[in-house]
């Protein structure tokens, strides 16, 4: 079995050619299945069988192997079986139907709804900072922005007249998101002040030098908010799943927050939990702590 084996192996470093450090986690994957074979008195690659498999997998993760190191295992074991029967050395694959057990997935920190309204509904000072720190912490609660998206925004994707922002999320791919009534306002306060700072570029957020405001400067911000106002650590992302679970809490529409985070799979919304599907606007609108957008042409 160690034979065929290192026949694998160069098979896949001369024909393959995968790389040194794949090869080695193969080589690794494939040794502690072989080890478990010796245990189990197999003789041979064609004496694994699927439940002599599924109980390896099985132990391996009550050892505490991630999900992920299990799908590479079972990965390395397919690629082995495909080459024995290719070969002519085997005529199964007892990795076929089988899958890694599920990673658990955490529910991502969030601040309930009364300790995010405690952090945006204190006392602002009226400074070119301050002005500026608030925008920054409500459009990212009231639009689920991330970072990057918002770090790139630009004065042309805003018309706060409508109350609407487009940005430029993963994949270069756009979405249009409503802006609620209180980041409006933080933002028609920023705006001016902004414009007094001789800004270099059309960037909405800037320092008072006029240049635009890196990742690590706004993270830097929005802890330090966190610290003052809540007495904890606060990041820019707790802020878009803290959007994501009061939209969802309040609407049970998975598709709307789906969305309007920009998520390309909903499972990766799902995260969140499992809901009913409504309609985007009516849930962004009615539902949103800090939206209650107004509705016709009157924005007062």
């Amino acid at each position: 079995m160690e034979r065929q084996l290192d026949a694998y192996c160069t098979h896949l470093r001369s024909e393959r050619q995968v790389s040194p450090h794949t090869l080695e986690a193969y080589r690794r994957d494939l040794n502690k299945v072989l080890a478990f074979c010796e245990k189990q008195n197999l003789s041979s690659w064609s004496a694994l069988d699927i439940q002599q498999l599924r109980s390896l997998i099985a132990r391996l993760h009550h050892q505490g192997q991630s999900s992920r190191s299990l799908a590479r295992l079972l990965s390395a074991v397919r690629g082995l079986y495909h080459y024995l029967n290719r070969e002519g050395l085997c005529n199964h694959d007892p990795a076929n139907g089988l899958s890694p057990p599920k990673g658990e997935r955490r529910l991502p920190k969030t601040l309930d709804a009364d300790r995010a309204l405690q952090l945006l509904d204190g006392a602002v000072e009226d400074d070119f900072l301050a002005h500026r720190d608030q925008a920054i912490l409500e459009l990212f609660y009231s639009s689920g922005l991330r970072l990057s998206e918002l770090t790139g925004l630009n004065l042309e994707q805003l018309d706060l007249s409508d109350g609407l922002i487009q940005v430029l999320g993963k994949g270069s791919k756009t979405r249009v998101l409503p802006v609620g009534k209180k980041a409006r306002e933080a933002m028609e306060t920023w705006l001016p002040l902004r414009a007094l700072a001789n800004p270099q570029d059309d960037a909405v957020f800037i320092s008072q030098q006029g240049r635009r405001l890196g990742p690590r400067a706004i993270q830097l911000r929005v802890k330090a908010a966190g610290v003052r106002e809540l007495g904890q650590n606060l990041h820019p992302h707790m802020l878009r799943h803290s959007f994501a679970s009061h939209l969802l809490e309040s609407s049970q529409d998975l598709r709307a927050v789906q969305e309007l985070l920009g998520h390309a799979d909903i499972a990766t919304t799902q995260i969140y939990t499992h809901l009913d599907f409504q309609h985007l606007a009516t849930v962004y609108d009615s539902a949103h702590p800090r939206a209650k957008r107004v509705k016709g042409t009157d924005h007062d």
